[in-house]
C-alpha cells in the first residue's frame, strides 16, 4: 500500500481542525499508520534522600504533534528555498505546533491531494479541506505530499524512528 505525509499546519491546529481533518481521511478509507506504546521507568533512591526519575517514550507512531525548529522547517521546505515566500513560510510553520501524520491506502498521495484541495484556497472546491477551512494561501491549514517520492522523503524526515506496521480490521471492507 502507498503512504503519504500529511501535516496540519499551525493555523489548523490552533483552530481545532485536527479531528475534522483526521476524520476526512478515515472516512475515505485511509489508515493512520502506527501505534504508540510508551515505557515508563521510575527509579527512586529515597533512602539516599535523592530521587532519580527516568522517563522513556519508545514509540513508532504515525502521528505526532510537534513544535518545529527553524532548521527543521528549512530542511522540510528546502525545495522552496529560492522562492520569495520561503522566509515567511518558515516563520509560519515554526509559529505554533503542527500535527505530522503518515496515512496509507490505495492511491493515497493523489487522493489525499484531492481531499486537501488546491494550494490556493480560492482555487479549492467546496468540500475540500482548504475549500472549507482556508481563505489565505499563507494560512492554508494543511500540507500533503505531492508525489510518492516526496512522501517517502518527508516520512523519512519527520519519522526517522520508523512507523509501526499494522493492518486495520476494516481493510477487507474497503479494499477488494
Amino acid at each position: 500500500m502507498e503512504q503519504t505525509f500529511i501535516m496540519i499546519k499551525p493555523d489548523g491546529v490552533q483552530r481545532g481542525l485536527v479531528g475534522e481533518i483526521i476524520g476526512r481521511f478515515e472516512k475515505k478509507g485511509f489508515y493512520l499508520k502506527g501505534t504508540v506504546f510508551s515505557c515508563l521507568v521510575l527509579l527512586s533512591f529515597g533512602d539516599l534522600e535523592k530521587e532519580a526519575r527516568i522517563l522513556f517514550w519508545c514509540h513508532k507512531s504515525g502521528l505526532k504533534m510537534v513544535s518545529v525548529e527553524r532548521s527543521f522547517a528549512e530542511k522540510h521546505y528546502a525545495d522552496l528555498s529560492a522562492k520569495p515566500f520561503f522566509a515567511g513560510l518558515v516563520e509560519y510553520i515554526i509559529s505554533g505546533p503542527v500535527v505530522a501524520m503518515v496515512w496509507e491506502g490505495k492511491s493515497v498521495v493523489v487522493t489525499g491531494r484531492k481531499i486537501i484541495g488546491a494550494t490556493n484556497p480560492a482555487d479549492s472546491a467546496p468540500g475540500t479541506i482548504r475549500g472549507d477551512f482556508a481563505i489565505e494561501i499563507g494560512r492554508n491549514v494543511i500540507h500533503g505530499s505531492d508525489s510518492i517520492e516526496s512522501a517517502r522523503k518527508e516520512i523519512a524526515l519527520w519519522f526517522p524512528e520508523g512507523i509501526a506496521e499494522w493492518q486495520n480490521s476494516l481493510h477487507r471492507w474497503i479494499y477488494e
